[in-house]
C-alpha cells in the first residue's frame, strides 16, 4: 500500500470518527434539552406506563372485558372498582383493554400518514415543476374539506371497524405532513452538501433518503406526536357516534356512548368519567411530548 493510499484511508477514518462524535454530541444535546421540559418527560412516563398496561392487559385486568354479570350499571365496589356498565361488564377491565385500541389507532395512523406524506413531500420539494404542482394541488383539494366530515363520509362508505378506522385516518392524514416536508426540502436542496452529492453522481433515492430526509426528521417527529393525539380524538369521536370501533370490542369512545343519556351523566359518572379522563390525559401526554421535541430540536433554543 502506498503512502498516499494510507493517508487517504487515515483521513477517511478520522472523518468517520468526527462525524460519529458530532452525531453523538447532537443527540446528547437534544436529550438534554428534552429532559428540561418537565411536562414532556411526564408525558413520556405516562405513555410508557399506558403502553405497559395495554400490552399486559390480560394480566392486569381483573376480569374479562366481555364477561357479562347480573349487575347492570352497578356502582363502584370492592368486586368492581369502577362499577359495571349497562350490560353488566366490568368498567375497569374494559378501560384497560380500550388502551390497546387507542394506542393502536394512534400509532398505526401515524405510521401510514407520515410514510405517505414524507415520500410525497420529498418528491414534490426536490423535483419541483409539474410534479410539485400536481402533488400540491391534490394536497390542497384534500385540505379544502373539513377533515372530520370527510372521515365520516369515507367511513360510512367502507364501514366501521378498527382496521378501517386506521386505514381511513392514515390515508386522509398525509396532506399536512406533505406540506411540512416539502417546505423543508425546498431549502435543503439548495445547500452545498446536496449539490455536491448531485455532482458526485449519487442516485436520487440515495440522495433523498440518505442526505435530505435525515435533515427533515425533526419537524416530522414533532408532527407525528401531534398526529397521534389527533388520531386518538378522531377514533373516540367516531366510536362515540357509532361509526368507529364496534362493541363488544372496548374503546374509550364507545364506552362514552352511554353518556348520551341524561340519567347516566347525572347519576352514573363511573360510566363516562374514566374513559373521558383517559382520553384527555393521553392526548395531553402526546401534546406535551410534541412540545418537548419541538423545543429540543429548535436551534435557537439556548436553554
Amino acid at each position: 500500500m502506498s503512502k498516499m493510499e494510507a493517508g487517504l484511508q487515515s483521513s477517511s477514518g478520522e472523518l468517520a470518527v468526527e462525524t460519529s462524535v458530532a452525531s453523538e454530541s447532537y443527540t446528547h444535546l437534544i436529550i438534554k434539552r428534552f429532559k428540561k421540559h418537565k411536562m414532556a418527560v411526564t408525558g413520556v412516563i405516562f405513555i410508557f406506563v399506558l403502553a405497559i398496561i395495554a400490552v399486559f392487559a390480560p394480566l392486569i385486568a381483573p376480569k374479562s372485558p366481555y364477561a357479562v354479570e347480573n349487575l347492570f350499571g352497578a356502582a363502584p365496589s370492592s368486586s368492581h372498582l369502577l362499577g359495571t356498565d349497562q350490560v353488566g361488564r366490568d368498567v375497569l377491565s374494559r378501560l384497560i383493554y380500550a388502551a390497546r385500541v387507542s394506542l393502536l389507532v394512534g400509532i398505526g395512523t401515524m405510521i401510514l400518514s407520515v410514510s405517505i406524506g414524507t415520500v410525497l413531500g420529498l418528491i414534490s420539494g426536490y423535483f419541483g415543476g409539474k410534479i410539485d404542482m400536481i402533488i400540491m394541488r391534490i394536497t390542497d383539494i384534500f385540505m379544502s374539506f373539513p377533515q372530520m366530515m370527510l372521515i365520516l363520509v369515507v367511513v360510512s362508505i367502507i364501514g366501521p371497524g378498527l382496521r378501517n378506522i386506521i386505514w381511513v385516518l392514515g390515508f386522509l392524514g398525509w396532506p399536512g405532513v406533505t406540506r411540512l416536508v416539502r417546505g423543508n426540502v425546498l431549502s435543503i436542496k439548495e445547500m452545498d452538501y446536496v449539490k455536491s452529492a448531485v455532482a458526485l453522481g449519487f442516485s436520487t433515492p440515495r440522495l433523498l433518503f440518505s442526505h435530505v430526509l435525515p435533515n427533515t426528521m425533526a419537524p416530522i417527529l414533532v408532527n407525528a406526536t401531534f398526529g397521534i393525539a389527533r388520531a386518538i380524538i378522531y377514533e373516540a369521536s367516531l366510536s362515540f357516534l357509532g361509526m368507529g370501533v364496534q362493541p363488544p370490542t372496548a374503546s374509550w369512545g364507545n364506552m362514552l356512548t352511554d353518556a348520551q343519556a341524561l340519567t347516566v351523566l347525572t347519576s352514573e359518572p363511573w360510566l363516562w368519567f374514566p374513559p373521558g379522563i383517559m382520553i384527555v390525559l393521553t392526548v395531553l401526554a402526546f401534546n406535551f411530548i410534541g412540545d418537548g421535541l419541538r423545543d429540543a430540536f429548535d436551534p435557537t433554543n439556548a436553554r
